[in-house]
């Protein structure tokens, strides 16, 4: 498949590309800065450096494409609007290109899954120390809803830095209070190639957690 990742020389963009490649998919990297990608001479990777702020940069990179993974962040910054405003203009692109599927990477915790959370990460971390991009997330997953694509919104808990497992809860209950939080970037990225071609979660928002 010809899937372009947007956020790719994030933490979960770099996991996203690796293994992507690793299945056979051709994959185009989307970021601002193509020196920070890792590994960049591989067969079936392409870069493409661009901001997702601007609109003919997100629309040239549509081009051939199947299907589009977001997973945007702010990188050390704890504001901006670079997930909600990316991801309107990344769904605009895609409505021009005729590109159909989605998956956007956002946080446990947005919509309905609030109530997964404890109270240290409801009232401490995005009730105030990741306030502002708790509001992003949020809004990014209305421009998400209201697209009409086919979209699969995932919700992962805390990123840690584990191995690849294949092994964590996905799609659970979003009153579910007995899971841990946390989550391998690597797992989150497992989870994300796999949705890419089984589309389980069409039109859903699957939590995931150990």
């Amino acid at each position: 498949m010809k899937v372009i990742v947007f956020g790719a020389t994030g933490t979960i963009g770099q996991k996203l590309v690796e293994q992507g490649l690793e299945a056979g998919h051709e994959v185009t990297a989307f970021c601002r800065n193509a020196n920070k990608l890792l590994n960049q001479q591989r067969a079936n990777l392409h870069t493409i450096e661009g901001d997702v702020f601007n609109l003919a940069d997100v629309t040239r990179a549509m081009e051939g494409q199947e299907a589009v993974c977001i997973v945007l962040g702010s990188g050390k910054k704890r504001t901006g609007v670079v997930r909600s405003q990316g991801t309107k203009n990344i769904i605009d692109a895609m409505k021009s290109a005729g590109i159909s599927r989605l998956i956007c990477q956002t946080t446990l915790g947005a919509g309905d899954s609030n109530a997964n959370l404890n109270f240290f990460w409801k009232n401490v971390m995005f009730g105030w120390f990741l306030k502002e991009v708790f509001i992003d997330h949020e809004l990014q997953e209305q421009f998400v809803r209201k697209s009409g694509l086919d979209w699969t919104i995932v919700r992962p808990g805390a990123f840690t830095d584990g191995a690849k497992t294949g092994q964590y809860r996905e799609g659970f209950a979003p009153t579910d209070r007995t899971v841990s939080l946390k989550i391998s970037r690597a797992d989150v990225a497992h989870f994300i190639l796999n949705e890419l071609s089984a589309s389980r979660y069409l039109h859903k928002t699957p939590g995931l957690s150990y």
